[in-house]
């Protein structure tokens, strides 16, 4: 069966390579996998995600270019200019969705309207969890319960936490995914240590930095500087000739630089809730050291090594332990475990349950207080920032 998709973004950052971080990645992965199986495809994102869009797939920019370029979230988080923002965005996304009359809606946005829209017209919805629980997102879950709608998160660890008393029967846990033909296994590696993500607090790039250095293994850095002030103040003074930072890289780049490693570290200092950048890692043949948070044991597994305390000591000692274990077991527990067609497999039985669903049951239609906006948004060519 042919579904009508429409996938929502978060507009933060581009939805177009090299993506800025796991969720931009996830979101044009998913687009282009579903194009690849036949499927209409509409992408609803910032209109500078046309840089990169997957062949077969459709934009419908639902703001001129991501947020980030005009409220950088490090000095708009929280603030009434960037919040009224959003709302006009996703009154637009809220409008084109219902005006596209589409089978069935993913939902990778982190924004309050979409959950309840689906609830109060019934649309067949599939809202992809990829944070921790906060305090907007987590009543409008609550308030878009309905069978049609369906939220997904991408660990047991996150299920738990979104739901400590018992997830509801609507829920379910679909892995991140990969595809493996673009993320092939390396050659022997050269002794030294990768580390890939965005560079801000919550991944902990200072501590792979120090760990390495203790543990006398070369580290090459990857990835965006997201806190310059961190990076200054915490990154960079570790940085020498045996630990380098080199940049932000596209993903073949990225597969090349993994290529000449012999193990990653992954460091989040933060309520992890997956983990891609080490998944990503693994599918070439990296076992990585990490930091005790979040879902890190349940996506290692056999294939890397969890600090013992939150120390760069104790990550020292992961790091020299994981250089031991052999290629052939991360890349086999992605294979088994991570593989992107696995992935979209469940998301298409669930896109499938949520439309058969869109009937049941008794629910009041009503709107709550997006409304007027989305019954204000008329449906743009060209959309405004």
């Amino acid at each position: 069966m042919t579904l009508r998709i429409a996938i929502v973004g978060h507009i933060r950052h581009p939805i177009a390579p090299p993506f800025k971080g796991g969720m931009e990645a996830f979101t044009h992965a998913l687009a282009r996998m579903l194009a690849e199986r036949g499927h209409d495809v509409t992408l609803l994102a910032s209109g500078d995600s046309a840089t990169g869009l997957p062949p077969g797939v459709k934009l419908l920019p639902i703001c001129d270019a991501h947020y980030d370029a005009r409220f950088p979230w490090h000095n708009f988080h929280g603030t009434d200019v960037l919040n009224d923002h959003l709302d006009a965005c996703y009154a637009r996304a809220a409008r084109l969705l219902l005006d596209g009359r589409f089978d069935v809606v993913h939902n990778n946005a982190l924004h309050r309207f979409l959950p309840r829209l689906s609830r109060a017209e019934r649309l067949p919805m599939v809202t992809s969890l990829h944070i921790p629980p906060f305090k907007v997102l987590r009543r409008a879950i609550t308030d878009g319960a309905a069978p049609w709608h369906l939220p997904t998160v991408v660990s047991e660890r996150q299920r738990d936490i979104w739901w400590p008393e018992g997830a509801p029967e609507t829920s379910h846990v679909v892995h991140n995914g990969i595809d493996l033909a673009r993320w092939p296994q390396g050659k022997l590696g050269d002794g030294s240590a990768v580390w890939a993500g965005r560079i801000t607090p919550t991944k902990g790039t200072h501590l792979a930095a120090e760990a390495a250095q203790r543990a006398g293994v070369p580290l090459r850095i990857y990835g965006i500087v997201e806190h310059e002030d961190y990076f200054n103040d915490a990154v960079k003074p570790h940085l020498h000739r045996a630990v380098e930072y080199v940049g932000h890289l596209n993903t073949a780049d990225l597969v090349e630089a993994y290529g000449r490693a012999s193990v990653a570290l992954f460091t989040p200092q933060w309520e992890e809730p997956f983990g891609l950048a080490a998944v990503e890692a693994m599918a070439t043949g990296l076992p990585v050291a990490a930091t005790p948070h979040g879902a890190v044991e349940e996506v290692l597994g056999e294939a890397g090594v969890i600090a013992s305390e939150d120390t760069s000591e104790a990550l020292a000692d992961a790091l020299r332990q994981a250089l031991k274990i052999s290629a052939e077991v991360p890349r086999a527990r992605v294979a088994r475990l991570f593989d992107a067609r696995q992935m979209v497999d469940k998301f298409e039985a669930l896109y499938r349950t949520a439309h058969a669903r869109r009937r049941e049951g008794a629910v009041e239609k009503t709107y709550p207080e997006f409304a007027l906006r989305v019954e204000e948004t008329r449906r743009p060519t060209v959309a405004a920032s």
